[in-house]
């Protein structure tokens, strides 16, 4: 490579990523340099449509994993020990054996890895290659191209059911109005239909990409799928504004549009979704940090051992006389001083005791957590049948979390309730119309809402279904004959139906795809002729009406003749300013259309509309066509859409009324967010006789009451916009939609400026249910010691009432309101009351008793109670309360909440949510749960776990939860015992061989038998084991308390449990020694039945752990012995030069003829044991008299066989007590007592 060449490679990557980091982008289209190299295209800085998800190639793999794995120090310590063993001054044992344990754990992991990585490479193939169309000026059309070779600044087209292949800026649709309707499932799990608009006035109607020479200038890249900045520069320099609702995502699907054209601006890894594309999340459980500190005591334990040994060894040296035999010194005939050999003996001390240290351990738990997993994900009570949907699992690695949670913050709507809006109660200028007979189940059940599983059958259980009201019924007759112009009863309805997102589509063509022109021609024909479209609508099935419902249908839609329909016709063309084909809409009936609504109460209001004749018939960017009762049909010009956010807390859709040619504006939004706009009556009214002036007071009455029942409450409001303001708001509209720079700011403020002087229309109260057990599982969570806080935006009224009605607050107790305008009253309310709580428990009275304290406080108090000089009193109140409910809050406070809870108290919180309002609270919670209910999948996407009821939350904690955590923490606590028993035998064996690092175990078998014959136990162990049954976790929530705070797993546990460990492998090595001692056996003839009776104790010791045997434990169990003794045997038979100059050659085999072996593993068994079941069974231990007298015949046996020290097999003179039989008349010891009367 030439130094021009590389200089040009590094000024060119330069280049790139200045290109990469500007705010601003600039892209023009590729058609004029279509043929060109690389070199030469105007956006080449910019990543290809290609995507790579691996981590690894062929060449990378394996030292990229090694990388890896070495970030786990317990890898980097036991290879460091490998290379350590390779010195002969230090190595404890062969080199090449040492390699073992860690080669087998970093090969596992790796093929784990490698299997991961195989199939992201495969996805990446296949989606990779999937064909698009993109436009070549070669070819003059559309030509098919794989993903990966779209490039940014080309023109794409998706055809309908198709998937988006990158981020477009939409330019063309097959729809005359430019709209493309679009499902964003795969992104963020929302099943209805989006609709995406054109930029206007950058392209004709015949769309030709090889005339677009205008310059597209967008933001950078980011993850923000809600947002987009963006606007298209002319030639002649007008800049056109575009958004979020002109940008074709990555990963979207076409819907019910035929085709759709536009502008590459993002590709590949800078797409939006794959900048949401982080993979799985990873999160540190409070059991793993513990897990870690205990380890460090090990490494500490480790090392003192060590030192001991090292110390032992200098001393042993120094007390020789002379220079032992034994002792072989280097070639030039130099020993080492005793100094510098207990030096070295430092470090063979830490080879020889390593596996103190669990090496398995971490891969032990990541199998245990699958395992768990699985049973979690499998658990039929968890599964919703109407959903068909199970629990998910998302962050592997935090299960033993949900059996140590102490605070749960829950969302209300679609969380607690059922989310499924249905139309209750509305007042119309101060009138209130109690639909009672849509409420008739609503007023007969405590608090005014129950669980949808209780309601009445008879009672309305979907939002399509609603039953007039005849008083309002007969207004809206009046309305309709009278000679005025507006009617507000009119104005309300149309209201409800225009003022929305909801999309339109037909019944039966809803997810449709167009395969072929031929079909298009077909439904062309079929349009045309009336006849047969009516023919074609009426063979839909519809619902049976009931007997209000054929007498409504006769009310709003009279029989008209064929030139009454053509005039209706004809009137909608003269009003509508846009090419519609009439005929279609006009044959359109009520049964046919299918409403897809972002929120279930947009789909409430337009269905409670239809009900009384106002149907919603087509939607597009520009107009809106709504079925009047009279049967005419009105197409309102949409002018602009102000839509929805969480400030402004309200949308409004301002119109041209096809009658009045007025511009309206009509506006929905939350009580105080709609009276704090009014200003001009209702024009008009004078036929209410003067009681205009009370229309506010008197709605506002009606929503507190609509409130107080637990209705959610909407106002609704208009305005008459005058030509001239409208044109003056234009521009100033149209320069906030062109900007980049603070972009969103600036849509808000126009927005305010024209939501001004508002006339009230009305308020509506829709009843969202209770989800089913919701009540039930709240008491249960409360009962498990779980504080439960609500954190809703609804009113204070509605969030009491569905408080009370779910249980969170019972009559009583002690409801604290927090609803202050100033910060001095909110400190007061704080201290008062937290006088009077800490003077409640000082009272000697209420010892042993706790006040039932519960705290409601809407967003601008919290906002005061969050400050830096109120959070620590508002923490330790809300520490005292049994519950706190938060209402008005917005989705920053509810994670500032929970952050807060969380870093004061110390404490493990959950955080539970459906809706994308919730994402930030789960993601700040430490185990965040997502409901997949009826407002999409954000917050299921976003969680470590997701759930389909609230109800499968009180057995996934009090079941699930509690079962992880112990199964967990007693294996971890296991898993410490039996590595530092084990070693331990090695430690005292020190005191009899110099401190040399001498193993009286074969090295083979000493890594065997952690790697085989102890490892499968304790994972079956942690999958497997139950402490207490399902049934008994649910009826008695108490026991789920074991969990919370220190827990099971803590530091006396831990520390019992290593103590243990070193009785028992006191017991395990001196009870052989003073079998062996003074006897002339050789080292493996001591170590093989120290080996063996050490398996027993630890197998036998997780037999007394284990709460339920199945038979899955009885294999392990059984198997794990059968595989050591038939793993030793054969090693014994076949290893004759394995181990010079000491080899274990037909060892095992000898010491299973002679009876003291099993003797040995008998007695060392029952001693080592004895504690730990004294200890787990305290009350069965006294009722076995005889367990005891055996241990102690036994004892005194081997006393009296250490006292002849020559003979090493039982003498038929030797005396025992007269109740003890010993048969030695066969191969076979026989033990037992004589039948006493």
């Amino acid at each position: 490579m030439t130094k021009r060449s590389l200089l040009t490679l590094v000024r060119d990557a330069l280049r790139g990523q200045r290109a990469r980091d500007r705010d601003l982008r600039n892209l023009v289209s590729n058609l004029p340099y279509e043929g060109l190299e690389r070199s030469k295209q105007p956006n080449r800085y910019f990543q290809s449509n290609g995507i790579k998800t691996t981590k690894y190639t062929l060449l990378t793999f394996v030292p990229m994993n090694l990388y890896e794995q070495f970030h786990r120090l317990a890898n980097i310590y036991f290879v460091g020990l490998v290379i350590l063993n390779f010195f002969p001054v230090v190595n404890a044992f062969q080199p090449q054996v040492a390699l073992i344990p860690i080669c087998v754990i970093l090969a596992l992991t790796a093929l784990k890895d490698a299997w991961e990585d195989f199939r992201r490479y495969q996805s990446d193939r296949k989606l990779n290659n999937t064909p698009c169309l993109v436009y070549s000026r070669r070819e003059k059309q559309f030509a098919e191209r794989c993903w990966k070779d779209v490039q940014v600044g080309d023109f794409v087209k998706v055809a309908c059911n198709e998937i988006i292949p990158a981020d477009l800026l939409l330019l063309h649709t097959s729809d005359p109005n430019g709209v493309c309707h679009i499902e964003t499932a795969n992104l963020d799990g929302e099943t209805n239909l989006k609709q995406r608009t054109v930029v206007h006035g950058v392209c004709h109607p015949e769309f030709d990409p090889e005339s677009f020479n205008s310059r597209v200038v967008c933001e950078k890249p980011n993850n923000n799928l809600n947002h987009f900045k963006c606007y298209v520069e002319k030639p002649d320099e007008e800049k056109v504004g575009a958004g979020i609702e002109s940008l074709l995502l990555r990963g979207c699907t076409v819907r019910n549009t035929d085709h759709a054209a536009g502008f590459v601006v993002y590709a590949g890894h800078e797409t939006k979704s794959m900048l949401n594309n982080s993979g799985p999340r990873y999160k540190r459980s409070k059991l793993e940090r513990k897990l870690n500190v205990d380890v460090l005591f090990c490494v500490i334990l480790l090392f003192a051992m060590c030192l001991i040994g090292s110390l032992g060894h200098y001393l042993w040296r120094l007390s020789l006389p002379d220079v032992p035999p034994y002792l072989v010194a280097d070639g030039n005939g130099h020993l080492d001083s005793p100094s510098l050999s207990s030096f070295y003996m430092f470090f063979t001390m830490i080879i020889l005791l390593q596996i103190l240290i669990p090496i398995s351990l971490y891969v032990s738990i990541e199998l245990v957590k699958m395992g768990q997993i699985f049973f979690i994900t499998n658990d039929v009570d968890l599964y919703d049948e109407e959903t068909d949907s199970r629990v998910q699992c998302k962050a592997l690695n935090i299960t033993e979390d949900l059996g140590q949670v102490e605070y749960i913050f829950s969302d209300k709507t679609g969380t607690l309730t059922e989310n499924k809006m249905l139309f209750r109660r509305c007042s119309i200028m101060g009138t209130e119309f109690p639909h009672k007979e849509n409420g008739t189940s609503h007023t007969q059940w405590n608090y005014h809402l129950q669980p949808a599983s209780e309601a009445p059958a008879d009672g309305p259980v979907a939002e399509t279904e609603v039953i007039p009201d005849r008083k309002l019924l007969q207004q809206i007759t009046r309305g309709e004959n009278s000679s005025r112009k507006t009617d507000p009863y009119l104005d309300f309805f149309l209201a409800l139906a225009i003022c929305n997102t909801v999309v339109v589509s037909m019944a039966t063509a809803r997810r449709r795809r167009v395969s072929t022109s031929s079909v298009l021609d077909t439904l062309t024909s079929l349009v045309k002729k009336k006849d047969s479209l009516s023919c074609i609508f009426t063979s839909c099935r519809s619902k049976p009406k009931t007997e209000d419902s054929v007498i409504e249908e006769s009310h709003f839609h009279p029989p008209a003749d064929k030139k009454e329909g053509t005039d209706a016709i004809s009137r909608h063309r003269k009003c509508s300013l846009h090419v519609l084909s009439q005929s279609d809409v006009s044959a359109v009936t009520s049964a046919d259309l299918r409403y897809e609504a972002e929120s279930p109460d947009e789909a409430a209001l337009v269905y409670a509309a239809k009900a009384y004749g106002f149907v919603l018939l087509a939607r597009t960017p520009n107009s809106v066509t709504v079925r009047l009762p009279s049967g005419d049909e009105l197409v309102f010009e949409v002018l602009d859409t102000l839509t929805f956010d969480s400030n402004r807390k309200r949308m409004s859709v301002l119109v041209k009324h096809p009658v009045t040619k007025e511009y309206v504006l009509y506006t929905k939004g939350a009580d105080y967010a709609i009276m704090e706009l009014l200003g001009t009556p209702y024009a008009g009214t004078e036929h209410f006789k003067g009681k205009q002036k009370n229309v506010a007071t008197d709605t506002q009455h009606h929503v507190d009451c609509y409130a107080k029942e637990g209705l959610r409450t909407l106002c609704f409001a208009k305005k008459i916009v005058s030509e001239k303001m409208y044109e003056d708001w234009l521009v100033g509209r149209q320069r906030a939609l062109a900007a980049i720079d603070n972009r969103e700011e600036l849509i808000m403020e126009t927005a305010g400026q024209l939501e001004t002087n508002l006339s009230l229309l009305g308020a509506t109260g829709i009843e969202d249910r209770l989800q089913e057990s919701v009540p039930d599982t709240i008491v249960a969570l409360r009962e498990a010691g779980i504080q439960v806080w609500v954190l809703t935006g609804d009113k204070p009224e509605t969030a009491v009432n569905i408080g009370y009605a779910c249980r969170l607050l019972e009559e009583e107790d002690l409801v604290i309101n927090m609803s202050c305008k100033n910060k001095l009253t909110c400190t007061a309310i704080l201290d008062c009351t937290l006088e009077e709580v800490k003077r409640y428990n000082d009272d000697p009275r209420n010892v042993d008793t706790t006040q039932n304290i519960s705290v409601v406080i809407d967003g601008p108090t919290l906002t005061m109670a969050l400050s830096p000089d109120l959070r620590d009193r508002f923490m330790e109140l809300a520490r005292r309360c049994r519950s706190v409910l938060c209402c008005r809050v917005t989705p920053l406070q509810k994670s500032r909440v929970v952050k807060l809870v969380r870093e004061k108290l110390k404490v493990m919180t959950l955080a539970v949510g459906d809706g994308a309002n919730d994402v930030n609270m789960i993601q700040a919670a430490d185990i965040g749960i997502g409901i997949s209910g009826q407002e999409g999948m954000q917050a299921v996407m976003a969680s470590d776990f997701a759930i389909s009821r609230f109800k499968h939350l009180k057995k996934l904690l009090l079941v699930h939860g509690h079962w992880c955590y112990t199964r967990l923490a007693n294996m971890i606590i296991y898993f410490f015992y039996k590595n530092v028993a084990y070693v331990n035998l090695l430690f005292w064996y020190q005191f009899f061989c110099g401190f040399s690092g001498t193993a009286m175990i074969d090295y083979w078998l000493m890594i065997f038998f952690n790697l085989f014959f102890t490892s499968v136990p304790p994972i079956m162990f942690g999958i497997m084991d139950r402490d207490v049954s399902a049934e008994v976790l649910l009826g008695v929530p108490e026991l789920y308390r074991t969990g919370q705070g220190k827990g099971e797993y803590n530091f006396l546990t831990f520390w019992i449990s290593i103590l243990d460990a070193f009785y028992q492998s006191l017991v395990c090595f001196f009870v052989p020694y003073l079998v062996y001692q003074g006897s002339d056996v050789d080292i493996f003839t001591f170590g093989t039945p120290l080996n063996t009776s050490s398996l027993f104790v630890i197998l036998l010791h997780l037999s007394i752990e284990i709460k339920a045997w199945t038979v899955v434990h009885w294999v392990v169990m059984l198997g794990s012995v059968l595989l050591y003794f038939v793993v030793t045997l054969a090693f014994s038979a076949i290893c004759v030069t394995c181990n010079p100059p000491s080899n274990p050659y037909w060892i095992l085999q000898s010491q299973m003829a002679d009876p003291t072996f099993y003797l040995i593993c008998i007695l060392t068994t029952v001693v080592a044991l004895l504690p730990r079941y004294q200890q787990r069974y305290p009350d069965c231990a006294r009722r076995q008299p005889c367990f005891y007298q055996l241990y102690v015949i036994i004892c005194s046996y081997f006393t009296h066989l250490s006292a002849g020290h020559s003979s090493r097999k039982l003498s038929s003179s030797t005396h025992f007590p007269a109740d003890f039989i010993i048969d030695t008349t066969s191969e076979t010891i026989n033990i037992g007592l004589k039948k006493t009367n």
